[in-house]
């Protein structure tokens, strides 16, 4: 991957730091090489995407492409959390567009910023654990 871009370290040392039991401890490189995972895994997507807007003759690579281009990979077992989190996107893109540029969801739910921060990271830990992340990656050796 010839750019030089990476998930931010201090986000997957802490999702790596939450999906371990608490007597396990990750490698001080596990998490630069789960970002470079990640990260290829991005570009993969991106360019089997890229290659079917181009063969549509589109300019611009909508989530269909994403969609297709998972399924043109192999990944077909991630189609039931992808399309549920497009229709998801959708949802709340249409509820931004009723704000009409008023107030952001954010502001008009009423919430603190620290609510939000801790509904965000609750939506998280149920998304980690319904997509099977909150297992434990590896079992300590006996001691």
């Amino acid at each position: 991957m010839g750019d030089n871009v990476a998930l931010p370290k201090a986000t997957i040392t802490k999702m790596v730091k939450e999906a371990l039991p608490d007597d396990l401890r990750a490698a001080a490189d596990t998490s630069d090489l789960i970002s470079r995972c990640c990260s290829e895994f991005v570009q993969l997507v991106s360019s089997e995407a890229a290659e079917l807007s181009t063969e549509e003759k589109k300019s611009t690579i909508g989530p269909e492409h994403i969609v297709r281009a998972l399924e043109r990979l192999g990944f077909d077992d991630y189609m039931g959390d992808v399309q549920s989190t497009w229709h998801q996107l959708k949802d709340d893109q249409k509820g931004t567009q009723r704000l009409g540029g008023r107030k952001s969801l954010a502001e008009a739910s009423g919430m603190s910023e620290q609510e939000q921060v801790d509904l965000q990271q609750q939506l998280f830990a149920a998304a980690r654990h319904q997509s099977g992340f909150d297992m434990p990656l590896a079992h300590p050796a006996p001691g």
